[in-house]
């Protein structure tokens, strides 16, 4: 049971049938979600055998309550932030577009659980944007109910992953979110302590830090991160 953020579902999903094919023997199932929500998850027992955060902070925390293996956990991918509207959208270009009072809603992951809307939270502050806008926050449970808000229509613009915007062919991205005004994003992932299959779950997270599995995840708009 591999526990990962959202973000992740396409590209792992792939993996997982490239898996199969050389590990018939072994079955992987999968719970996406918010990592924070996945993070309780784990804390309060639910069965896991990997984590994989689009966020330190979630990882951070079952460090700390010694639920991880420590010596398995390791820095996966990385990602960027991008601003999102409808594909037919044209009312907003830059991020400063999101100011004017034609722009009414924004979605954005929900900053204290999901780490998509804590990284917009940081980079609009010190943007200085963050108070002008955030009357217009529509808060998503996780980055793909965000992007989902904006396909739909509900919203005018959303801030999502590259990775995300990629998948979708209802939305276009208007600018990358400069990675000067947040954290470096970056997917750790790690073995889970509690784990009654400890060899698959070293196998498969050291399949996903091969070169074969990290082409595919830049397939998917993530980006490989310097050993």
């Amino acid at each position: 049971m591999v526990s990962a953020a959202s973000s992740m579902k396409d590209s792992l999903t792939e993996l997982q049938k490239s898996y199969a094919v050389k590990n018939p023997g072994v079955k992987i199932t999968f719970v996406f979600g918010g990592s924070g929500m996945l993070q309780q998850q784990i804390e309060q027992g639910a069965p896991a055998d990997i984590f994989i955060s689009a966020g330190k902070t979630q990882m951070d925390v079952l460090e700390q309550k010694n639920l991880l293996v420590k010596e398995s956990k390791v820095d996966l991918v990385g990602n960027e932030l991008v601003l999102v509207t409808g594909k037919d959208n044209n009312k907003v270009t830059s991020l400063e577009d999101l100011t004017q009072s034609s722009v009414a809603q924004i979605s954005i992951g929900t900053p204290e659980s999901v780490p998509a809307g804590k990284y917009a939270q940081e980079a609009l502050t010190n943007l200085k944007l963050w108070d002008l806008i955030k009357p217009k926050f529509v808060q998503g449970k996780d980055v793909s109910q965000v992007l989902n808000y904006v396909e739909t229509g509900n919203v005018e613009a959303g801030f999502v992953y590259q990775s995300d915007a990629q998948m979708s062919t209802k939305v276009k991205v208007v600018t990358v979110v400069p990675a000067s005004s947040h954290k470096p994003i970056t997917y750790p992932a790690a073995v889970i302590s509690t784990t009654k299959n400890k060899q698959a779950a070293d196998d498969f997270l050291k399949y996903l830090q091969s070169s074969d599995a990290q082409k595919v995840f830049v397939t998917y708009g993530f980006k490989t991160l310097e050993k």
